[in-house]
């Protein structure tokens, strides 16, 4: 004799227009309002406003430069994750578990706390200042520390998004293909990052997402020199500090619309092979 199934939470048709309406009124308040106003505010006083906006010398380095932080850290990391996640998946080694805790140290730790840890170890006073003030190396307030930071807040994105689909994985296609001749390098283009690619792709864009937009830990490190060292994040809040609400709602718009395109991106990723993207996102 079969149990009768208990009732679910939202099975009443009460419940369940509650628990949708809830939802979506949040969404709304949280996630969507905000978006909306940040397009309406930035286009109220025309086109012609909003370009000259974009386009004003300080906004378009803020621009220029966050774009070229995310064309060196983007790589950097997504080569990092993968390596790790090889690494991790594939090995049994002593203080593995000490690796998985490495690579996610930067979720737990404000990223205001690891840009004053890197003033500290590359400031003038810092441990290595001296040493790289001697030799002419400027790394704190320059484009290095702002890349240095972005490493930091985005060392685990990628590795967490591909390392549950390698270990379901396992290594059995990769032993094949060794043994059929395959050199490693071979295998890892051809077999191992093949069955990766759209939880990689996925990490990829959540990391570029994420260093497009960071705050924290770039403004401590970067000094926030007006045109200078100013990302598109720091632009935006030195825009509204100078009540140039509408050139900060511009420059928002760019970050808002990067998000946008991350989330599309997303659902391509699921769409295109959404076990992969599911696997990843474990």
């Amino acid at each position: 004799m079969t149990a009768s199934r208990r009732p679910r939470i939202g099975d009443g048709s009460l419940a369940k227009a509650l628990i949708l309406g809830l939802v979506l009124l949040t969404s709304a308040l949280i996630i969507v309002g905000p978006l909306v106003v940040i397009f309406v505010e930035a286009l109220k006083l025309g086109l012609e406003t909003y370009a000259r906006n974009l386009t004003a010398p300080d906004t378009a380095h803020a621009v220029w430069l966050t774009i070229a932080t995310a064309l060196l850290a983007v790589p950097i990391n997504t080569a990092f994750g993968i390596a790790a996640a090889y690494a991790i998946a594939k090995f049994e080694f002593r203080g593995k578990n000490l690796l998985i805790a490495l690579v996610e140290l930067p979720f737990s730790i404000s990223p205001i706390v690891a840009g004053v840890a890197y003033l500290f170890v590359y400031g003038a006073q810092g441990w290595f200042g001296p040493i790289l003030q001697a030799n002419g190396i400027k790394i704190m307030f320059a484009y290095p520390a702002i890349v240095l930071a972005s490493l930091f807040v985005t060392a685990p994105f990628v590795a967490r998004e591909i390392l549950p689909l390698m270990q379901a994985q396992g290594s059995q296609e990769e032993e094949a293909a060794l043994s059929l001749g395959a050199s490693g390098w071979r295998t890892l283009w051809s077999v191992t990052l093949p069955n990766i690619r759209w939880a990689l792709l996925y990490g990829v864009l959540l990391t570029n997402a994420r260093v497009m937009g960071e705050f924290g830990a770039v403004s401590v490190v970067s000094g926030s020199i007006r045109g200078v060292t100013n990302t598109l994040p720091l632009q935006i809040e030195l825009l509204y500090q100078d009540y140039n609400a509408a050139g900060a709602f511009a420059a928002a718009t760019v970050l808002a619309g990067i998000a946008l395109l991350t989330i599309i991106g997303k659902l391509v990723v699921e769409r295109m092979d959404p076990g992969a993207a599911r696997g990843g996102a474990g």
